[in-house]
């Protein structure tokens, strides 16, 4: 069995015939049946609550037609090329990121048909030297645009996913849509991990009093329906929202607060998800360990 250094993950298995990256062991990829539901804010603290653990970890804004990660993570400008071809990532907060949003300008609209985004998404992941030299990157995070469109259709025929992550809202429409994303992964064999349970509950900042504003329980009961973990529930806080407008996510911003605490639990849970996982060794003919 292949052996990692500390605070380095082994590659886990991916869909059957797409070969690993060589510059990154591990996708793990954040999606939802519908938007709204807070999934690309989940994406950034999660990858910096896993930044934090020390993993090698990068983010590739996948939604294609509505990136946010640039705003979310306060970058801009444009990434570096060496050769023309290849593009070096930008970093925020000890974490490389890719986005569409680099490269365009940011009320510039993506009207393109779907083989036009795919073959972008495809690029994007392709040309990014990822990794600090020779080490590759632990986890890249995907943060994909909502739905099972062409976008997701092209990360499972062709990129080697290791897990997959559903985020979704309490409230009954909104986990209708969710079991949607989970039945869609697990028809292309990617794993899910679990599900990420968002806006939980409001705690006033006056008085204390807890209100579920978007219902309870409903990430839960699907959980125990389709037999998959429930990786953690996050609050539906303001500092959540403004620090993400800031481009300093509160994981950073405020890693000391509760809601911190929140997605640092959550990435805990969702490594240990896919350690149970099976191993690869990594390189051209890797095997299940």
């Amino acid at each position: 069995m292949q052996t990692s250094p500390p605070n380095r993950l082994p590659v886990h298995a991916v869909q059957p015939n797409v070969p690993p990256l060589p510059r990154v062991r591990n996708i793990v990829a954040i999606g939802s049946g519908k938007g709204g539901v807070g999934k690309s804010t989940t994406a950034a603290n999660l990858a910096l609550a896993l930044a934090d653990a020390g993993l090698r970890v990068g983010v590739l804004d996948a939604d294609i037609y509505g990136p946010s990660i640039p705003t979310m993570l306060g970058l801009s400008g444009r990434p570096d090329s060496p050769d023309g071809k290849s593009i070096v990532p930008m970093r925020a907060h000890g974490v490389q990121t890719m986005s569409i949003g680099f490269l365009v300008e940011q009320d510039t609209p993506m009207i393109w048909r779907g083989p036009m985004a795919t073959s972008a998404l495809t690029q994007l992941l392709g040309d990014t030297l990822w990794g600090e030299g020779e080490e590759p990157l632990d986890v890249l995070v995907v943060d994909l645009p909502p739905g099972t469109g062409d976008i997701q259709l092209t990360l499972a025929q062709k990129i080697p996913v290791a897990g997959a992550v559903i985020v979704t809202t309490p409230q009954e429409v909104a986990t209708l849509d969710a079991r949607k994303a989970l039945k869609m992964f697990e028809k292309v064999q990617v794993p899910v991990l679990g599900l990420v349970e968002n806006m939980a509950q409001h705690v006033c900042s006056n008085c204390g009093h807890v209100e579920h504003l978007f219902g309870s329980g409903g990430a839960e009961r699907m959980a125990a329906q389709y037999g998959v973990p429930m990786l953690g529930s996050l609050p539906l806080e303001i500092a959540i929202r403004e620090q993400g407008d800031l481009g300093v996510p509160v994981v950073r911003a405020a890693p000391q607060s509760a809601a911190a605490e929140a997605y640092r639990r959550t990435a805990a849970r969702m490594l240990e998800a896919l350690a149970a996982r099976p191993r690869m060794r990594a390189g051209i003919g890797a095997q299940l360990v």
